[in-house]
């Protein structure tokens, strides 16, 4: 022991002692030196910077969606509501295992498969501290049987909430259209700022046209957060704008009537007043309940509404294209006489059939047997084809294409509601644009008759009617009365937009026309004159048409029993009233219906008394107000302008070939 300690060495351990600690001590002041460095980047240099980042990790944003604009009819009947609801949402956050909370919560309450679906994508578009809706419209009792369990949901909330409704779901169904979730598509193209907060968006109708004014402005408020983003409390607040309410031209009573009369049929039916082009009803059959599409409708039904033959979902009113068939016939007689083709006491022989020169072709009227000798009132009234072969070929299909555009045919009618077609008033240029052929003689004579390549719109045919009434004045048809903003004590007005007036050569031409139509429904022998009731306060002008889908063979004869629901006529009728004073201007279409006198003529007439019962006999026979002069220029109106891209669906609702043999 006393060997080991005489050899230690005191200085040389002294020396490594103090070297240790010089390294220390450098090290240490290395060290040191960084975490200066660092403050000095962080407190000194990057000071703003950092101070923005403190302040928004402690203060967010956050948006308040705005309520939506309601919809009401033209007497203050509410179409489409915001009702209070419960709302099932879950917080991801707050539970560790989503799809067993799923489950227990299907043990409790119906939750369909596109519920936990669209749950499902929420999930990963929103953070996890935020609420994610699962089920909306919770009912009293689902409400109290989910309040009961919350102790062993974690994560489970019921917040109240707006949900829209339609009080008349099935009749405004393709008119007001319906708002759905908002779909990713639609997340591209829609105002992110704006939407914030917002589930649901217009999707079809008046919902969809207006979508900007019904949906507000959104409004903001600055919340206090902690590190996780949760609120502590709010700071300061911008209240939400409510969205526009809207005033439609559109009767729910009147489209209730319509409705019931088109009951277990498909087609479509549009009114309009001819003093002002306001839409008082708009109906495509069959219908579908609107409410189903607001918070989701399940596969199965939507599957079933999707495939069935009858297209429920698809508008009539707007997209149907069918030929007009005999309801053309006024234009035609009143093309003929205002470009002088033929005279008033213009007559001619009906044998039943009628042939170009040189051709052996027979064109057939509907009577075997022909009309004989037959004038203007005596086609319309008889509804005479042979008259309109004629007329036809002696027109030329240049001359009718130009006159019958004047009045709407194969245009779109610039109505506030996205997606309609144009229909199709062929011409020369027109076939040979499409089809790369030359125009053929035989082709005019069946345009005369309604059949061949014209095609019209329910809607383009009751704009058509209501311009013939009125004597000229073609108004671009509206759906929305006026525009109600929560600010403003009254609506403001949608002023009527008269597009154009048709000039009017003679007006006893006119006269000529409007008497054959009175005698339509009103004469002895006219092809709606079921219509004419004892007692009738006001007289009806119309035409009724019956238009085939498919051709029928040179020597072959049409019958009707035995054919194929969808093989057979369709039932077409247009008409205005009263005569001298006209307030409604209608036009009805039953797909497959057969006779427009007897299916689609009655049709009408229920609409049409309904109309004008409310109306004293003064005010019936009172003359039309003064009209504005037709606009030079396009004017900005109140429409909200938004691209809607239609897809082409296959049009079953009429064959495009070439027809004859059409009777109304």
């Amino acid at each position: 022991m006393a060997a080991k300690q005489l050899l230690k060495d005191h200085f040389i351990e002294l020396r490594i002692f103090q070297h240790r600690s010089i390294v220390a001590i450098l090290f240490t002041m290395f060290l040191f030196g960084i975490l200066i460095s660092r403050l000095f980047y962080l407190q000194i240099s990057n000071h703003d910077h950092f101070t923005t980042l403190s302040q928004n990790n402690r203060v967010s944003v956050q948006a308040i969606p705005p309520t939506r604009g309601l919809i009401y009819d033209k007497n203050g009947i509410i179409l489409a509501e915001n009702l209070p609801s419960y709302t099932l949402q879950i917080i991801p956050e707050q539970t560790k295992d989503i799809d067993n909370l799923l489950e227990q919560l299907a043990t409790l309450i119906d939750i369909r498969d596109v519920d936990i679906k669209k749950f499902k994508k929420e999930v990963h578009r929103k953070r996890r501290f935020e609420g994610i809706p699962l089920r909306f419209h919770l009912s009293d009792e689902e409400v109290a049987i989910i309040s009961v369990n919350l102790h062993r949901l974690p994560g489970v909330e019921i917040q109240a909430q707006l949900t829209r409704f339609y009080p008349y779901g099935k009749e405004t169904s393709h008119v007001v259209g319906y708002v759905g979730r908002i779909n990713e598509q639609e997340l591209k193209t829609l105002p992110v700022t704006n939407y914030s907060g917002t589930n649901h968006t217009g999707k079809l109708g008046i919902e969809k046209s207006y979508e900007a004014l019904l949906h507000g402005q959104v409004g903001y408020q600055k919340v206090e957060t902690n590190v996780r983003g949760r609120v502590l409390r709010v700071l300061e607040r911008s209240n939400p704008t409510p969205g526009d309410d809207l005033y439609l031209n559109l009767d729910i009573n009147l489209q209730k009537v319509a409705a019931e009369a088109f009951k277990g049929k498909r087609g479509a039916l549009v009114a309009i007043d001819p003093q002002n082009g306001h839409v008082l009803a708009m109906l495509s059959m069959p219908d579908y309940d609107a409410n189903l599409f607001v918070n989701g409708i399940d596969s199965k039904t939507y599957k079933a509404l999707n495939s069935s033959w009858e297209r429920p979902l698809f508008n009539r009113t707007l997209l149907g294209n069918y030929p007009p068939g005999s309801t053309t016939k006024p234009f035609f007689a009143l093309a003929g006489l205002e470009l002088n083709v033929i005279s008033p006491d213009h007559e001619i022989f009906c044998p039943g059939y009628y042939q170009l020169k040189g051709k052996a072709h027979k064109y057939r009227d509907w009577k075997k047997w022909g009309h004989g000798k037959t004038n203007i009132t005596k086609s319309i009234v008889e509804s005479c084809d042979v008259f309109y072969y004629d007329l036809a070929f002696q027109l030329g299909i240049d001359k009718m294409h130009q006159f019958m555009s004047s009045f709407g045919f194969g245009q779109r009618s610039g109505i506030d509601i996205l997606g309609e077609r144009k229909g199709l008033m062929p011409s020369r240029a027109w076939k040979k644009r499409v089809h790369g052929q030359v125009w053929f003689p035989g082709e005019t004579v069946i345009t005369g008759i309604g059949q061949g390549y014209l095609l019209v719109t329910p809607l383009q045919l009751a704009l058509a009617t209501a311009t013939l009434a009125n004597g000229g004045k073609y108004y671009q048809p509206q759906l929305v009365h006026s525009i109600k903003r929560k600010s403003d004590p009254i609506p403001r007005l949608v002023s009527p937009q008269l597009v154009r007036q048709i000039p009017v050569k003679k007006k006893s031409n006119w006269a000529i026309i409007y008497h054959a139509m009175t005698e339509v429904i009103h004469g002895r022998r006219g092809t709606a004159r079921r219509l004419n009731k004892p007692g009738m306060r006001y007289k009806i002008a119309g035409k009724t048409g019956t238009a085939q889908v498919f051709s029928v063979a040179q020597d072959s004869s049409y019958k009707e029993e035995g054919l194929e629901e969808r093989l057979k006529d369709h039932a077409v009728f247009m008409a205005f009233a009263p005569v001298k004073n006209p307030k409604i201007a209608i036009a009805v279409v039953v797909e497959n219906g057969g006779h427009g006198g007897s299916v689609a003529a009655p049709i009408a007439g229920k609409v049409i008394e309904a109309y004008l019962n409310q109306f004293s006999d003064e005010e019936l026979k009172a003359p039309p107000k003064a009209t504005p002069k037709p606009a030079t220029s396009r004017k900005k109106t109140l429409r909200t302008k938004v691209k809607l891209t239609v897809k082409p669906e296959p049009d079953t609702t009429a064959a495009l070939m070439i027809k004859e043999n059409t009777h109304g």
